[in-house]
Formats: structure tokens, sequence, C-alpha cells
């Protein structure tokens, strides 16, 4: 398998969840729940493709170094750091907001989805940063 592909993918597969993420949003806040439910489900699966793809990725390849310089490289860092952070945090946070909603617990669904929805944005878009920063814009 040519792993060298994995990286626009796993690009790829960050901006799909960031864009049914958002469509989700617009879905339920117009009321259309099923619509709402299949952006959602489509968001977590194109995430664990993610999360699968990146791993196989990072194990054979290894961590890629980051080549700016200054300021960019500080930014990098702070990008990152919060990135991988809230990508840990945002586990438990989707698994306890889909298990709400699959047993209709909706009130209960709507709270957690408060915080869910902007931290798994986050680390959605700013996955698709890294990979622009690292991959594109400052190539090793």
């Amino acid at each position: 398998m040519n792993i060298s592909i994995l990286p626009t993918l796993n690009a790829g597969l960050n901006a799909a969840s960031a864009v049914c993420l958002g469509t989700g949003y617009v879905m339920i806040r117009l009321g259309w729940r099923a619509a709402h439910r299949r952006c959602m489900l489509v968001a977590l699966s194109a995430t664990l493709l993610f999360f699968a793809s990146s791993l196989v990725y990072y194990y054979s390849a290894g961590p890629a170094p980051f080549a700016g310089r200054g300021w960019v490289r500080l930014a990098y860092y702070v990008i990152l750091g919060t990135h991988t952070l809230l990508a840990v945090v945002i586990v438990p946070l989707v698994m306890m907001t889909l298990v709400r909603a699959l047993r209709e617990r909706f009130a209960l669904h709507k709270q957690i989805a408060r915080w869910t929805l902007p931290i798994w944005l986050y680390v959605s878009v700013t996955g698709v940063g890294i990979y622009w920063l690292l991959y594109r814009a400052y190539p090793a």
C-alpha cells in the first residue's frame, strides 16, 4: 500500500466530517431530524475512518517533521497541541452525545451536544489546517 496518500486522505476525511457537522447543525435547527441524524452518522464515520487511517500512517511513517520557522512554527505547535488535546476530549463527548440520541433522550443529548459540536468542529477544521501547514505550506 502506498501510504504517502494517507495524509491527503486524512485531510479529506477531516474536511468531510466538518462539512457534515455543520450541515447536521443546520438540519436540526430546521427541525429535520432524519437529515440531522444522517449527517451526524456520516461525520462520525468520516472521523472513525480518519482515526484508523492516521494510525496506519503514523505507525508506518512515524511523525512528520514541521519545516516552518519563526512565528508560524509557534502557531503550528499551538494548533497541534490544542488539536491533539481536544481530539482526546472529544471521544467520550461524542460517545455520550451519540448514546443519548440513540436512546432518544433528546434533552440530555442537546445539553451535551452544545459542547460536543464546537469541539468536534475545531478538531476537524484544525486537522485540515495541520495537514496544509505540514504537507503543503512547509513540507519537510
